[in-house]
């Protein structure tokens, strides 16, 4: 029998709520900090100094020795600095801990080893940390003990965001700004804000300790870069949503129970379409704080599975020829008197206020397809979109056939009379209740989906933070409402300007609205002559970041400077180019120290059983034609190895950080697809015993 836990009594424990600031504050000082939380503004010095303190000692009292500013750097992982609260020793040799609201409020750690994109020289190092009071600090445990972890923003000494955060918040104050302008149209006085609220679904393969360190690829690049297919993949389906394996429930149990000690709403688990391949879903939350629970979620599951033998593969492509992992962004916005912008009500036609917002986001979508498509862009991501088991690499939004039936009114007779209902579904059993079905099925193939309240944005990468497609997310929706909020203000009549408004909307761009198979070469086709933009890869994305339309949309708002965006652009170019590097030099790792050296073993003792049985009379023909099969293949792997080799080199001399991005896309890439096809089919050939590094077989299945 496993541990009994109770969840009501763990959930938050380790996380310094508002909760345990009511019981542990003063109340004009709690008051300040919820004040602070909902409305922004500088908490005093004298209150940051109780709530260090009460803070220090709550730590304390759950065994902390040590606080770090947790953050979220330009490399998409967190970055922590361990300070102690010990202080001097008293005259009688007493040890003292203190913890100041300086402390508290600021850090500073170096900021010249991060990525800047050349905001920072190596010489210039100092940055800072600002705590961010809207996400509550919380107790790591780990090797090095417990640990409070203080949330924070990071920017360099000239004031750059040299984070994932910072850029967020920026963008959350944006919406609710230009939102609430929107909802006080309608007559919505009592709402001060509206606030993003994330819910993504987290997708990750386990794989059997042991044989990953067999695996220089997975060690180092976090995927398989050669391996032939198994005998059996996804192909059955019988995986999907299939009992859970018992090794693998007792690694779920524990990452629920970590999780929700750390305040995580850990809700769903299952396993997904691949072998090997599962999901962990939260309740959705506030924007800047599901950020922050999903880099926690990523941490809790590879520290977890080295707890239980295993290893968490976060890479969108960890195997070839199966499924590969994604993130759904599902994204939604309420004010905070609840009401929830994106709820349609039972008669969506006549539900002008949401209407608007329907109409603003296709508007928004639309218009920065480019960047929406960039948001979701990183290394392992190009092995997945556009494949048959993600969203196109082309952005549209499916509305369902309940609201494009009412966008297709809008647009032909500038009115939307009816509603499509969604009846009730017989089951045909008696024992079988019938029930009410929804007026529309959902479209797993669509890269921006609308799921009943909500926007489902498929296209995030399993390995990615979300921070940038809801940052970017957030910002061309502010953009939208903004520029509806300044025609309908000036309108002399509201109702006659919100008609007009959503019909031009509607009609100026529902060429972004696509309803049918995403997967389809009939859609690439109809994409193009809509004039669609369609993005194939990280970089070539890159760029989208840095044109007028782009700097306008973020300087208008606050949310990046010109500079800022031209610093991401370059680290994207700089992050692909090392990425592809790392795999580069693996291969070459993997292939002239393991897999050439074991099959030469091989056709050695194939040339040696030759002429045993060649020597004794007896037929050869197919040891022979098996050793001619192996030569030709480790011929060609060794002159792969040597392109390869010659062609990294060329890439490493390469100055100019976006021509040498291209060039190991266009250049290294295929060197690597030329050294593996003929190792993938020596493996088909080659003796199990001599085959130097796990099977796809063995690392998906045992487990």
């Amino acid at each position: 029998m496993s541990e009994v836990f109770n969840v009501e009594e763990i959930f938050g424990q380790n996380v310094f709520t508002l909760g345990k600031m009511k019981e542990r504050l003063p109340k004009n000082v709690y008051k300040e900090v919820v004040k602070v939380m909902d409305h922004g503004g500088e908490l005093s010095m004298e209150a940051a100094n109780v709530v260090a303190m009460a803070m220090k000692e709550w730590a304390v009292e759950n065994g902390a020795t040590h606080y770090t500013h947790w953050f979220q750097p330009l490399t998409g992982i967190t970055a922590e600095k361990h300070d102690s609260f010990v202080a001097h020793p008293d005259e009688m040799g007493k040890m003292l801990t203190e913890f100041s609201g300086k402390e508290l409020i600021k850090g500073e750690p170096d900021a010249s080893s991060f990525p800047s994109g050349g905001l920072r020289a190596t010489f210039e190092a100092r940055g800072y940390t600002a705590w961010d009071i809207t996400s509550p600090a919380f107790l790591k445990e780990s090797g090095c003990g417990v640990t409070l972890c203080i949330p924070t923003a990071f920017c360099s000494y000239t004031g750059e965001a040299l984070d994932k955060k910072t850029p967020l918040l920026r963008s959350m104050e944006a919406l609710s700004e230009q939102a609430l302008r929107i909802v006080r149209l309608f007559g919505n006085t009592e709402a001060t804000k509206v606030t993003a609220s994330v819910g993504p679904e987290q997708e990750y393969f386990l794989v059997d300790e042991k044989l990953y360190r067999q695996r220089t690829d997975l060690m180092f690049a976090g995927r398989t870069l050669f391996g032939a297919p198994a005998p059996k993949g996804q192909e059955m389906e019988d995986h999907y949503f299939g009992v859970i394996r018992e090794r693998v429930g007792a690694y779920m149990k524990d990452l629920n129970e970590e999780l929700w000690k750390l305040g995580v709403t850990a809700k769903t688990q299952h396993n997904e379409v691949a072998p090997a391949q599962h999901e962990l879903a939260p309740i959705y939350e506030t924007a800047n704080i599901a950020v922050d629970h999903n880099q926690l979620v990523m941490e809790a599951m590879k520290r977890v599975a080295v707890h239980h033998g295993m290893r968490c593969l976060l890479h969108e492509k960890p195997y070839a020829g199966v499924n590969g992992s994604g993130k759904h962004n599902n994204w939604s916005i309420t004010t905070d008197n609840g009401v929830n912008l994106l709820d349609p009500g039972d008669t969506p036609n006549e539900n002008i206020q949401f209407l608007l917002v329907l109409a603003c986001i296709l508007k928004a979508v639309d218009t920065h397809a480019d960047l929406l498509r960039q948001s979701a862009s990183d290394v392992g991501n190009d092995h997945r979109l556009g494949a048959n088991e993600a969203p196109p690499a082309i952005i549209s939004v499916f509305l369902g056939e309940q609201l494009e039936d009412v966008v297709t009114q809008l647009i032909e007779t500038g009115s939307a009379t009816s509603v499509k209902e969604g009846g009730k579904l017989l089951t045909g059993v008696k024992t079988l209740p019938d029930f009410q079905k929804d007026a529309t099925d959902r479209n797993r193939t669509s890269p921006f989906a609308f799921t009943g309240n909500k926007f489902e944005f498929r296209m995030v990468g399993s390995a990615d933070s979300i921070a940038s497609p809801n940052t970017t997310l957030n910002a061309i929706v502010a953009e939208a409402f903004c520029e509806a909020a300044d025609r309908l203000e000036k309108a002399d009549d509201l109702d006659v300007a919100v008609h007009d408004l959503i019909k031009e909307y509607l009609t100026e761009h529902q060429r972004i609205i696509f309803n049918g198979d995403g997967y389809s070469d009939d859609w690439l086709a109809e994409a193009e002559k809509r004039g669609l933009p369609n993005i194939k890869s990280m970089i070539e994305a890159a760029s989208t970041i840095t044109t007028d339309k782009a700097v306008k949309l973020f300087e208008r708002f606050g949310i990046f400077t010109k500079v800022e965006l031209e610093s991401r652009e370059e680290i994207i170019y700089e992050t692909y180019a090392k990425t592809i590097n790392i795999e580069a030099l693996a291969m070459i790792d993997m292939a002239g120290k393991q897999i050439i050296p074991a099959v030469v073993k091989y056709s050695k003792a194939l040339a040696d059983t030759v002429n045993t049985v060649k020597a004794a009379g007896a037929d050869t023909s197919v040891q022979a034609e098996l050793l001619g099969e192996v030569s030709e293949n480790l011929a060609a792997m060794q002159t792969a190895l040597a392109k390869l080799k010659k062609v990294e080199a060329e890439a490493s001399a390469i100055e100019d950080v976006k021509a040498q991005a291209f060039f190991y896309k266009d250049t290294v890439k295929a060197a690597m697809d030329e050294l593996r096809a003929p190792a993938d089919k020596l493996e088909m050939i080659v003796d199990k015993e001599i085959w130097p590094i796990p099977t796809y077989g063995e690392l998906m299945f045992e487990i």
